[in-house]
């Protein structure tokens, strides 16, 4: 089975974009495949569309991941690096369709170790220049952060929903959240 792995960061964000050039690629190459998307950071893989890719992988049952680039797996050189070496290891084929590369064998391990570096490093230099803007901001006095106690949605929506019977995924999207937050208000 080909599985096509979507990441956006955000509950917010639209994955059509990512769609849209992997289905062209499928179409390309007379392929179909399974769909798994999450709309999580990629800082770590605490993704839960990511866990059901890693359960179908180690069931035997994924042989190729396409992904749209290589960061969308992970922007974390150390859990990119081990994931890709697990899957390989289970014989795993992994394919980026835009920067067009399979990282199978030696040399995919190469330039993927090199790929998931520079997204990593992306994702630190924009942390510190946002962090930099913000303490320019603060200085200037037009930024003040978050409110104490302010959040995107109320959690007693959530708790009311949970009591529902919906999943936390179901939560997010309902309230425009993602998981995370979800759980904050939640467990309280």
């Amino acid at each position: 089975m080909i599985a096509v792995y979507i990441r956006v960061s955000t509950a917010g964000q639209n994955e059509a974009g990512q769609r849209a050039e992997i289905e062209r690629w499928l179409a390309g190459n007379g392929l179909k495949a399974n769909w798994y998307i999450d709309r999580e950071t990629g800082d770590n893989l605490d993704r839960p569309d990511f866990a059901r890719l890693q359960a179908d992988i180690f069931a035997g049952s994924v042989k190729t991941v396409v992904v749209w680039k290589l960061d969308r797996l992970s922007r974390s050189l150390q859990d990119g690096i081990n994931t890709l070496c697990e899957w390989l290891g289970r014989g795993v084929r992994l394919v980026s369709v835009t920067q067009q590369l399979d990282f199978s064998g030696v040399a995919g391990k190469l330039v993927a170790s090199v790929l998931f570096a520079v997204a990593e490093m992306e994702q630190e230099t924009r942390r510190e220049r946002q962090a930099a803007g913000i303490a320019v901001a603060r200085v200037e006095g037009k930024y003040q952060g978050r409110k104490p106690g302010s959040t995107k949605a109320a959690a007693p929506r959530a708790v009311e929903l949970r009591g529902r019977g919906l999943t936390d995924g179901e939560i997010a999207a309902a309230l425009g959240v993602n998981r995370r937050t979800v759980q904050r208000y939640l467990n309280g």
